[in-house]
């Protein structure tokens, strides 16, 4: 076989066999595939799209170029994790986990880095200072042992492949493929020894899937290959035409988090709805283990963890078993009001001026490596349907710019009022 002949092949739309697959994985791992040709294997893939079977292929691909985590020596405890295709302002990493952990069950998340305009769960974390994200097998089990949960990156030998070929989509143009995006979460998530898992896949503007259709199909290729492959695997499709929550931002979305593990801002329709989301997520998992006998059963039990404290405990536990240090809410940067120049009805929230904002400001990556500044982002005021009225805040934008006229002016724009009365969005779809 020869890399170009493989390349031709995909580009012109005819479907790679098994052996194929992983002779172009294989080759990635050892170097005889070189970064530059898997960037046009990817390119190949997002354009031409894969066969279910290709895709579960290139899924058990990436996971044997790597190693399983073992399981407990008991192994008595359900071991469940959740994934979401990621948007503005989704934070639900950061509460479910220890959400879960303290409702019995144990939480080993291998997580990820910005990719596109999604802020990424370890950039946020590692707002908090000292806190760790890339622990040994062995650091990680310690973790899971004493909280219950651990957050972490892919290590070099979980699903190689997956992580090398992850940064190269960031910056190639080639996030949004179904195929890939089920192969590199599954492969991930397979390599942690799952009881359980439940994905959340966003649809709207600030998702990879645009339309409800698109949604569709990457949740039924995620159920099919993930329950085939022996993982039971639930899917929940909500809306992304708005950030989830206020804040958009490494350090102000842990803050929002830990608002949410304290049960605080319930009554805020914005915090509501990142707890709602969450809760739900959570629930689905609880009842595929058995841990609860059905949703109102897990419901209950979640709802108890948060206003109990129990939830918030665990999150602490893991914050200091991976070296963090909690001391009070992350500090962000100075704030500028953006206020609406007419009375109306929000509209249209321009999720893609939105997050692009973000990374202009350093809160995410235009290119492989570069650094992130925690304490930039956007607070939203608003919401889709909310009537407003002229002069009011809209958002508050977080910079160290001492004269963000141009930010202000393309976020103002970014937030479209009508005259006329609009209905709210529905968050799960």
């Amino acid at each position: 076989m020869l890399t170009a002949n493989l390349l031709a092949k995909k580009r012109d739309g005819e479907p790679l066999g098994e052996e194929e697959i992983r002779f172009l994985i294989d080759g990635f791992c050892n170097g005889n595939v070189a970064d530059y040709q898997m960037s046009a294997f990817a390119m190949a893939v997002c354009l031409q799209g894969m066969t279910a079977g290709e895709t579960a292929a290139l899924t058990r691909a990436m996971l044997r170029s790597g190693d399983v985590l073992p399981r407990d020596v008991s192994g008595q405890t359900p071991r469940v994790d959740k994934h979401s295709t990621g948007g503005l302002g989704d934070k639900v990493s950061l509460i479910l986990a220890p959400l879960l952990a303290a409702c019995d069950v144990h939480v080993p998340m291998i997580s990820g880095r910005g990719l596109g305009l999604t802020g990424g769960t370890l950039d946020k974390l590692e707002a908090i200072p000292g806190f760790r994200t890339n622990l040994s097998e062995s650091e990680s089990a310690d973790v899971l042992r004493q909280a219950g949960a651990f957050i972490v990156s892919a290590s070099e030998r979980i699903a190689p492949a997956d992580r090398r070929l992850y940064a190269l989509r960031d910056v190639t143009g080639t996030v949004e493929s179904i195929p890939l995006i089920t192969a590199s979460i599954l492969s991930k998530k397979l390599a942690a020894s799952l009881d359980a898992l439940v994905m959340d896949v966003k649809v709207g503007g600030a998702a990879f899937m645009k339309t409800l259709e698109d949604a569709r199909a990457l949740a039924d290729s995620i159920e099919q290959v993930g329950n085939a492959a022996g993982l039971p695997t639930t899917v929940l499709i909500s809306d992304m035409d708005q950030p989830l929550g206020k804040a958009v931002g490494n350090a102000i979305e842990v803050n929002e988090a830990v608002a949410v593990l304290k049960g605080e801002q319930r009554s805020d329709p914005a915090i509501g709805a990142v707890r709602e989301l969450t809760l739900e997520l959570s629930a689905r998992v609880l009842v595929a283990v058995s841990v609860a006998a059905d949703r109102q059963d897990a419901l209950t039990r979640l709802n108890q963890a948060l206003d109990d404290g129990s939830a918030m405990e665990r999150f602490l536990a893991m914050v200091a078993a991976q070296g963090g240090h909690w001391t009070g809410d992350l500090t962000a940067a100075p704030g500028w009001a953006v206020d609406s120049r007419h009375d109306g009805y929000v509209q249209h929230l321009d999720c893609q001026q939105i997050g692009s904002t973000v990374i202009s400001l350093g809160g995410g990556r235009r290119l492989l490596g570069d650094p992130i500044d925690p304490t930039v982002g956007i607070t939203m005021q608003v919401r889709i349907g909310d009537r407003v009225q002229r002069g009011q805040t809209l958002l508050h934008l977080h910079c160290h710019d001492d004269q963000p006229t141009e930010y202000v002016k393309r976020l103002r724009d970014a937030v479209v009022i009508s005259e006329a009365p609009v209905a709210a969005r529905p968050l799960i779809f």
